[in-house]
This record gives structure tokens, C-alpha cells and sequence, in this order.
């Protein structure tokens, strides 16, 4: 019988700028090709209707800046979409007008993800983001005003030139907007960006710091009630045992290991045992959907063992047990061992059920490295 995927990513790359620091396939500008690439997205996942149930469980609109999109093309977009369970936009603050917030929650939209990123000037700046910090608040307001109950903010830290004072007042900043989660990230220095060339060097000298900056995050966020559900991400507990559950549940489908179906530029999807990438050429994807062909893709097939090692270092990411039914050959039995009685990984509630303790969570992607066959 074959599975279909519940869960569908669609990439609006377009954008008012590019962030120095940025590496997504992202095209700044081209207002007047909103419309075509709509089109382009809609005939796209009418090829790969059959790959996905009728109704989804996750929907997830990134970029690139989605809210950007001119707003009858991001309306046309959504009302076209499957229905789906969670459907979350990524938006720009600076992007969210009253109108806006209330076009998202009439096509749909249950949960908003808002890239604050920081609410010191002087750290946007470094960063190239436009949004201000009254930018951010304005778009919560106005998200709050439209009905949305779940908004999400995201956080960087680790930028040049920020101190632990600076980090500490970020966090109070964004909880007091009362967001239901929070995604909170290192910077990273991708290769061949702006933000390497201009500012690699000090990243580099300020790396020691950033697993003290990591403690102050998670300390922060779980005084204030929040659950750290995965390596950056948190959310809200609930309310009693019948209270919401927070977490993003698209991005829990690819921790989980879950098949997925992205459409539009430089999307990956992986499904029964394939993965493939979209071309990032905006004039190359836009050309063979009007001509109703698929776009032009890098298509790789993963094998058992690829599958069982990415579904160990993305499991382990989590909070909940990594059961290992089917993936014993993944794991090096001695180096579980010796991990085990470094107190960095325990068992569940089963023999064959693993999980990082809270020091092997703040090492993260080292522990479960060494874990792997």
C-alpha cells in the first residue's frame, strides 16, 4: 500500500532585500511575477496532487518573505491549498498590516511564524533586517486583533557585537509579547555570504561563549513556562490535560522522519524513499510549469541506511523517547554504551527507547555524531 504525505512546504521566495547573513533561495524584488509564480505554484501541486492525502495535517508557507507576496496572489494561493490541520506563515514584522493579518486568518492561516530576530536597533542593523522593534510589536498587535492564538517569534543570538545583557533583554522583550512558541537560533556564518566575509572572523573569536548563551536561552524560556520540545525550539505548555498542544507540528514531521511534498524554487520533498530538489532559477521553474512539465529537479535516492541515520540525528533532537525499532543498525552499540555512562543519553520506558539527557541536549548534534555507526 503506499503512504501518502500529509504534510506540504510551499516556497514564496520573494523579498524586499537580501539579509547579509542569508542563504535560502530567496529573489528580491519582481512584484510583477507574484502572480506567475502562483500560477506556477498551483499547476506544480496539481502534477503532485496523487503523492498527497486528500486533507493534510501540516501546511507551511516560507521564504523568502511569504507576506511580501502581493496580497490578491497570497489569497488566491492559500484559498487553493489543501485543507490542512496547522497552516503556518512565515511573515516579516514590517510586512503585517491590520488588512494583512486579517487576509491570513480569512483564508485560513492558524498560526504565524514572525521573524523578530532581535529588538536592538543596533543588532538589526548588523543583521541587514528592516524590522524595527515597535515593527514587531505592531504585527503582534495586529496578528492578536485578527484572532490568531498561536504565534510564533523567532530569535537569533550570537550576533556580533552582542552581549549577554543584549540577549537577556531580547528574551524579556519578546515574552512579554506572550508568544505560544519561540524559536531561538545560533547564528551561523554560511559560506559565501555577506555576513561571513564581513563578520566570520569575529564569530569565530566568540564561539566559546555561545554554549553559555544556549544555557541562558533555555533557562530563560523554561522559567517562563515554556517547554524546550526541541534543540531551538519551544512552546507554550498546556493548560491541564485537555490544553492545546504548541508544538510546530510541521516541523515535528521532519524531526519525525515523516514524507513531505515542497513545491516552488529550490523546495526539497522527500517521499517513499526519494528525495529531490527544485531548481533555484526562478526563470527556468516559471518556463516548465506554463508549459504544464514539471520544473527541472536533482533527484536522490536515499537508501535504508541514509534513512535510518538522518531518522536517529533529527529524533534525538526532541524532547520525547527516539525508539529504535528498525534502526539498531544506525547506532554503534559501544558508543552508546560509553555515552551512556558519560550521562549524555538514557533510556526510556523501553530497552530499545533513547533520549539525550539535559547535558547530552546542550551538546546536541556532537553526541548523537558519535553515536551514529
Amino acid at each position: 500500500m503506499t503512504l501518502r504525505a500529509r504534510h506540504l512546504y510551499v516556497h514564496l521566495p520573494f523579498c524586499a532585500s537580501r539579509c547579509g547573513y542569508c542563504d535560502f533561495v530567496t529573489v528580491v524584488g519582481r512584484e510583477g511575477q507574484h502572480e506567475a509564480y502562483v500560477s506556477a505554484l498551483l499547476t506544480e501541486l496539481a502534477l503532485e496532487r496523487p503523492a498527497l492525502e486528500p486533507r493534510l495535517e501540516s501546511v507551511f508557507l516560507g521564504g523568502g518573505t511569504p507576506t511580501l507576496t502581493e496580497p490578491s496572489s497570497l489569497a488566491r494561493l492559500l484559498q487553493a491549498l489543501p485543507s490542512a490541520e496547522e497552516v503556518t506563515v512565515e511573515a516579516n514584522p514590517e510586512t503585517v498590516t491590520p488588512a494583512l493579518a486579517r487576509l491570513l486568518r480569512e483564508c485560513g492561516v492558524t498560526r504565524v511564524s514572525l521573524g523578530a530576530q532581535s529588538f536592538a536597533p543596533r543588532l538589526l542593523e548588523v543583521l541587514d533586517r528592516q524590522a524595527g522593534p515597535d515593527d514587531v510589536r505592531r504585527a503582534v498587535y495586529a496578528l492578536r486583533d485578527a484572532k490568531f492564538d498561536n504565534i510564533s517569534l523567532d530569535l537569533v543570538y550570537g550576533i556580533p557585537g552582542q552581549s549577554a545583557a543584549d540577549l537577556d533583554a531580547d528574551l524579556s522583550e519578546a515574552l512579554a509579547l506572550g508568544p505560544e512558541h519561540m524559536s531561538c537560533y545560533e547564528l551561523e556564518a554560511k559560506p559565501g555570504t555577506r555576513f561571513t566575509h564581513a563578520h566570520g572572523a569575529e564569530l569565530a573569536r566568540q564561539a566559546e561563549a555561545m554554549e553559555w548563551y544556549f544555557e541562558r536561552v533555555v533557562a530563560r524560556l523554561t522559567e517562563a513556562g515554556y517547554r524546550w520540545y526541541e534543540t531551538a525550539n519551544f512552546c507554550r505548555l498546556p493548560d491541564g490535560a485537555g490544553g492545546r498542544d504548541l508544538r510546530s507540528r510541521h516541523n515535528l514531521a521532519y524531526w519525525r522522519g515523516r514524507d513531505y511534498l515542497g513545491l516552488g524554487i529550490g523546495a526539497v520533498s522527500t517521499i517513499e524513499g526519494r528525495r529531490w530538489r527544485n531548481t533555484p532559477r526562478l526563470g527556468r521553474y516559471l518556463a516548465a510549469l506554463a508549459a504544464g512539465e514539471r520544473p527541472p529537479r536533482e533527484v536522490e535516492a536515499l537508501s535504508e541506511p541514509v534513512r535510518r541515520s538522518e531518522r536517529v540525528l533529527l529524533g534525538l533532537r526532541l524532547d520525547e523517547p527516539l525508539s529504535l525499532d528498525g534502526l539498531e543498525g544506525a547506532v554503534d552499540a559501544a558508543a552508546l554504551a560509553r555515552l551512556e555512562r558519560l550521562g549524555l543519553i538514557e533510556r526510556g520506558r523501553g530497552a530499545e527507547d533513547l533520549a539525550l539527557t539535559e547535558r547530552g541536549r546542550f551538546l546536541g548534534g556532537g553526541v548523537t555524531a558519535e553515536l551514529l555507526a
